[in-house]
């Protein structure tokens, strides 16, 4: 979610420490000079005030008005060149606005209080959103694992209903501020559940998969632990190291899951496909039927690498979380299991684990 500062780039700190000041009373004002590397938080407003006239402040102010536009934060241009101000302002959308530089400074700081209001109202009212989401996603899970711990029916129609929870969150507010809000509850297998079902989400928005392709992939991404409903809990929450015996049981989740979806019947062979091979691995050491190559789907390959990346950064009873850096070192580490070029489109994933989406 956006945090409460205003991000103000110009080439002129001095004259422009007035307007900066007035900000202050009401959020954080950062300023930074043209060229400065952007803070990775997405800020409530923008404001930029360069001198257009120069070629390199020119490419600048048309780069951050894009920037801006592409992540859906508010943007106060002020130009001090009256013939390319009307040039500036065709076809701005209503989160932009242009002002001559020479506007008297209250009428400018009236705009920007203007629009940090709206910004903030925006903000509040996407966060109630988020939340409403996460909650129905959470109670859909809980439900559905219940539901398979005592051999009753799951719902095809409800596991859309998840699904296409999950993509509404992920569209909106991204991979990042869904995972802050998941990790908010204490079921360790659900908040798992979600963050892969997140991940998947994200990567079909990144590559651009066709609406029931993303559909299908976060749909079996929300399943693919399904069978952990028969896993006992002492064994799921164990804080040390499994014995062999209950390795082997954990490792049965697998199968089991894919074998309680076909019992129940209205899923896809796609989906049953994730729930049964999500840990194999393309050099044939995974489980439980040691495929390899052409025999893992891409399907089941992408729900793979977000599974392994949301085990690895998640907190476990075992261990704590590994950083994000770890856990890529760990994952191309594993050479041959993974699909390599995959991985390379999951990065921007990975990227906006750790910075919001505006940059």
């Amino acid at each position: 979610m956006q945090d409460s500062f205003v991000l103000l780039v110009t080439d002129r700190p001095v004259p422009m420490r007035g307007l900066a000041s007035g900000v202050e009373r009401v959020v954080t004002c950062t300023c930074l000079p043209p060229g400065a590397g952007l803070p990775a938080e997405r800020p409530l407003l923008v404001i930029v005030d360069l001198d257009e006239a120069r070629p390199e402040h020119a490419a600048a102010i048309a780069a951050l008005m894009q920037r801006t536009r592409d992540g859906g934060v508010r943007c106060l241009t002020l130009l001090r060149n009256a013939w390319l101000r009307a040039d500036s302002a065709v076809d701005l959308p209503e989160t932009h606005r242009v002002l001559p530089a020479t506007t008297p400074r209250d009428t400018i700081l009236a705009k920007v209080l203007e629009m940090i209001g709206i910004a903030a109202q925006a903000c509040t009212a996407q966060r109630v959103r988020l939340e409403a989401r996460a909650s129905a996603a959470t109670g859909i899970v809980t439900d559905l694992f219940t539901a398979a711990a005592a051999d009753g029916p799951l719902r095809p129609a409800e596991v859309d209903r998840g699904t296409e929870t999950v993509l509404d969150a992920i569209s909106e507010t991204g991979i990042r501020d869904w995972l802050d809000i998941i990790w908010k509850h204490d079921a360790l297998v659900y908040q798992h559940t979600l963050s892969v079902a997140g991940y998947a989400a994200a990567f079909g928005d990144e590559i651009a998969l066709s609406r029931d392709d993303h559909h299908r992939l976060t749909k079996a991404a929300l399943l693919h632990d399904i069978g952990k409903s028969k896993i006992p809990a002492a064994i799921l929450n164990k804080p040390g190291a499994l014995s062999g015996d209950e390795m082997a049981l954990m490792r049965d989740h697998a199968a089991i899951g894919a074998d309680l979806l076909v019992a129940q019947g209205g899923f896809e062979p796609e989906i049953i496909d994730v729930v049964r091979h999500h840990h194999e691995k393309l050099d044939g050491s995974g489980y439980p039927d040691a495929l390899a190559g052409p025999a893992i789907s891409d399907l089941v390959r992408i729900v793979t690498i977000c599974d392994i990346f949301s085990a690895l950064t998640e907190r476990r009873a075992y261990r704590a979380p590994l950083g994000v850096t770890e856990a890529v070192t760990v994952m191309t580490g594993m050479r041959g299991g993974l699909d390599r070029a995959l991985m390379h489109a999951f990065a921007p994933i990975i990227a906006r684990t750790t910075a919001t989406d505006w940059l």
